[in-house]
């Protein structure tokens, strides 16, 4: 029999769950396998430095970083020695993220985004607001003053937008761990997936519309992103998998069919190697914790932001 997922480590506010909290963390140097939740996550990398992983996208960090995580991702880390960061979370009933809100600007920039590394080194001016903005947050979880949900989801929304502004400004300028907008390879084959995921899923397909071969794309993909071309194509069409199961009542057949799988099991295989839970989990959790206020969206392909639609955030 296989065995099944684990929720414990799902927020579920039924059973006392924190819709937001911070942690500090300290790693020392092994490999670290981290339980999957259901938060988003950013990590301040306060010392040390190492490897991480995002899914099957590996990059490198190092102190005065962040990190950005996405619900049910499998994140893995290897520091060189012992690593201190702080760590928030936050679900999507504190903070809808995957809702593309514009008052938070970052989805697509700080999440979300297939095609780029969610790693942001900060500057000074940053690292200080961001160091003052979790401590004002931690100290608000802890002392649970009047309207201290509040304070917190400022404080969170102020990190966000200003992650946002200095990542949007590294993307322009082709800074360490943007999106590399000077290779025109990675440009192009950005704007194919996005007019073919739902119908091209093999990297040969991509190949051959930019004259490389199959083995010189992965050899780009991996150099600059860290990751394949599958995995790129697969993320994509994960980001579209999960916005309509959380935002529209389309079968998973139905879903299944409009992202070129003919295979409603194949496709359900895909989607729970990728979060650890069946689509129809996935929908039916998330859809009941938030008492169904995740189905008032319009259904879409569920857009990933370019780095400009949020420069003036």
């Amino acid at each position: 029999m296989a065995k099944r997922s684990s929720t414990s480590n799902l927020y579920d506010p039924r059973s006392g769950g924190q819709s937001i909290r911070v942690q500090s963390l300290q790693l020392d140097a092994k490999l670290h396998d981290l339980a999957r939740t259901n938060y988003f996550a950013v990590f301040l990398i306060e010392s040390g430095s190492g490897t991480f992983w995002a899914d099957t996208s590996c990059s490198s960090f190092h102190a005065d970083s962040l990190l950005f995580f996405v619900p049910y991702q499998r994140i893995r880390f290897i520091p060189d020695a012992s690593v201190r960061a702080k760590v928030i979370q936050f679900h999507a009933n504190f903070l809808c993220i995957e809702t593309f809100h514009a008052e938070a600007g970052c989805s697509g920039i700080l999440f979300n985004d297939p095609y780029g590394i969610p790693r942001l080194e900060l500057d000074e001016p940053t690292l200080s607001k961001v160091k003052y903005l979790l401590e004002r947050i931690s100290s608000e979880q802890d002392e649970h003053d009047v309207a201290y949900g509040d304070v917190m989801l400022a404080c969170l929304k102020v990190l966000l937008i200003d992650a946002a502004r200095l990542k949007s400004r590294s993307s322009a300028g082709c800074g360490t761990g943007a999106f590399d907008a000077r290779h025109p390879t990675l440009v192009e084959l950005r704007e194919l997936i996005e007019n073919h995921y739902q119908t091209l899923h093999a990297p040969a397909d991509y190949a051959r519309r930019l004259h490389l071969t199959a083995k010189t794309l992965g050899r780009i993909v991996r150099e600059h992103l860290g990751t394949t071309p599958t995995e790129l194509i697969r993320s994509r069409i994960l980001v579209h998998a999960k916005w309509q199961l959380l935002h529209t009542l389309k079968p998973v057949k139905e879903i299944s069919r409009e992202l070129g799988f003919s295979d409603e099991l194949y496709f359900s295989r895909i989607f729970k190697k990728a979060t650890g839970y069946s689509p129809t989990f996935f929908r039916s959790f998330e859809t009941e914790i938030r008492g169904g206020s995740n189905l008032s969206m319009l259904s879409s392909n569920a857009p990933i932001l370019h780095p400009a639609a949020v420069a003036d955030s």
